[in-house]
């Protein structure tokens, strides 16, 4: 049996490194249990660091919108892991 989970893009890859990324940021809870995950910066810098890696060795082969949206995710998620370090660093325990 062979199961069609529809046409897979650029997006879809981009899209689901930045979702566990934002796990390991503790900004989204389990898929499974539905528990909320603490941060894992360290993991989180690992899914950063393919994006950045993917924006890397694509550039120039992607068109204007791939490319602002690999961009644009970089930033965003950079961005989030330094206020995850900066919490964790004065000891607050909310991740907003």
């Amino acid at each position: 049996m062979q199961v069609d989970f529809g046409e897979v893009s650029f997006d879809m890859l981009v899209q689901s490194l930045a979702a566990s990324a934002l796990v390991h940021l503790g900004d989204r809870s389990d898929r499974v249990t539905g528990a909320k995950v603490p941060p894992n910066p360290v993991a989180a810098v690992q899914m950063i660091e393919l994006l950045a890696l993917l924006e890397e060795k694509t550039q120039g082969n992607l068109d204007d919108r791939e490319m602002q949206l690999l961009t644009k995710t970089v930033r965003v998620l950079r961005t989030r892991l330094l206020e995850v370090k900066k919490n964790s660093a004065s000891g607050s325990t909310s991740v907003t």
